[in-house]
């Protein structure tokens, strides 16, 4: 949905992306613009079954005081249940949330349902999510969402290098990992392309999606420094595109 950062930019929206199992539709972050990019996508926010947090900063969770606004008012407002699972203080968030905008953003025709998570299994009808923690914030984790006949999709969210992701990702089919700025301008608790390439390399993934990129990143060949560390299929995200796995 969103390739980008919290820096404005017409070619990459905020962080956000989703996942379409057999019969569930994840939203992985929701920063600004999530809502109107869910439509281009052909999707409404009424579809949305669970949406997972990478963690709090603006650009990863603006939008969902507005997805949960939406949902109650509607013209035809939301009736499914929504699970939406966060890191480690996440439950405090949401309550700091709820004390700002109160019945704005609850309704009584579903039921919104919240799990924090740290080194955790989630298991659901005919797929599991996986998370670790990463190395950016406290409360900072990635998801791996697997299916029963073993497909993977990883989404490390903000983070630095860390051996947990190389685990989470592990022989996964497809790794969407943030690479913010060019290697020669890293940044702590962020990768470099050369560090995701890196992290892919290690943990054998069969395919690398480089996304979050702050605009300082179209001035460099940021899949030349990525492809020094990893050889195989390797994409630069773009907003809305798709992948079938």
């Amino acid at each position: 949905m969103g390739s980008g950062t919290c820096v404005p930019s017409l070619k990459r929206g905020s962080p956000a992306s989703v996942i379409r199992t057999q019969d569930q539709v994840l939203l992985i972050d929701s920063g600004s613009g999530t809502l109107e990019r869910l439509l281009r996508a052909g999707m409404t926010i009424h579809e949305v079954d669970i949406i997972l947090y990478t963690h709090t900063h603006p650009d990863h969770v603006a939008d969902l005081v507005p997805f949960l606004f939406a949902s109650k008012y509607d013209w035809e407002p939301r009736r499914r249940d929504l699970t939406i699972i966060g890191g480690k203080g996440f439950f405090a968030f949401f309550q700091k949330l709820l004390e700002i905008y109160g019945k704005w953003i609850q309704s009584d025709l579903f039921y919104t349902r919240l799990k924090e998570s740290e080194d955790e299994t989630h298991q659901f009808p005919g797929f599991r999510i996986i998370t670790k923690p990463m190395a950016h914030l406290p409360e900072s984790i990635a998801f791996r969402v697997e299916t029963e006949d073993g497909r993977a999709v990883v989404i490390s969210g903000d983070t630095d290098y860390n051996p947990n992701l190389i685990n989470l990702a592990a022989d996964a089919d497809v790794l969407v990992i943030e690479s913010a700025f060019p290697d020669e301008k890293k940044v702590k608790g962020h990768l470099s392309p050369s560090l995701a390439g890196q992290i892919a390399s290690e943990s054998r993934c069969k395919r690398l999606i480089l996304t979050h990129l702050y605009p300082i990143c179209e001035t460099v060949d940021v899949k030349s420094q990525c492809a020094s560390t990893y050889k195989g299929p390797l994409e630069i995200a773009q907003d809305l595109m798709r992948f079938q796995v």
